[in-house]
């Protein structure tokens, strides 16, 4: 199976301070084909516009992985912990038995545009948890570059689900596979740029579900981001 998600099919709201994209139902939006794939349960696309930001909120079970594309993201949350994401940093917080935190933009004049992601977690009521990491981008240039496992694989943060997540840049023509063992299932979603993935042509926002196939072949039309999850 090789489903394709266009980015214009997601959901979209703007409210003036936030233009948000749902690759799966979330909040207000609700599509019964796109509620989750595997324990892939959220997929957004955000621009906060300068000053504007989430108040004070609660989450509960969830694996929330936060990447920033441009711009910055402060964070503050109820384990004390306080930072601003920039390209390059990213996210984990373990929600867990329960945890609040807020997002702001800091910045006056520059809007900040990330990706949130959200995976259900293997067990409910686990104590939460944050972390945060800067990864080279010489590390993830034209190759898989592995952010986030359950065993902290390769120097990656920890995620507690069977699942892996990468990320990469690619120039423009460079080329990158993946193998696919069997049983496994794969998402990749295109956050810049655009790619051709086992010869279908994917633009930014676009995201495609993989399975009963054993290899993914990605190939930058341009230069281009993407991130590719491999779930159980």
């Amino acid at each position: 199976m090789f489903q394709v998600r266009k980015a214009q099919e997601r959901g979209h709201f703007n409210h003036g301070w936030l233009d948000t994209y749902h690759t799966f139902s979330f909040g207000e939006y609700y599509d019964p084909n796109y509620e989750q794939f595997r324990a892939l349960r959220v997929m957004n696309e955000d621009v906060v516009a300068p000053a504007m930001g989430f108040g004070m909120h609660g989450h509960r079970d969830m694996e929330i992985l936060t990447f920033i594309l441009s711009g910055s993201l402060e964070h503050r949350d109820s384990l004390g912990n306080g930072s601003a994401l920039t390209p390059g940093k990213v996210q984990r917080m373990s929600a867990g038995s329960g945890i609040r935190h807020s997002e702001a933009n800091p910045s006056k004049t520059e809007p900040v545009h990330l990706y949130q992601i959200w995976l259900l977690p293997a067990e409910r009521g686990i104590t939460p948890s944050y972390e945060e990491q800067v990864f080279s981008q010489e590390g993830r240039r034209n190759r898989w570059q592995l952010v986030a496992s359950p065993d902290r694989a390769e120097g990656s943060m920890t995620i507690h689900q069977d699942a892996k997540v990468y990320q990469a840049e690619f120039e423009k023509d460079a080329e990158l596979s993946r193998e696919i063992p069997a049983g496994r299932h794969a998402w990749l979603q295109v956050m810049q740029g655009s790619v051709e993935v086992n010869g279908v042509n994917l633009k930014a926002g676009d995201g495609v579900a993989v399975s009963e196939e054993s290899r993914l072949t990605v190939k930058a039309e341009e230069s281009a981001a993407v991130l590719l999850f491999d779930l159980a």
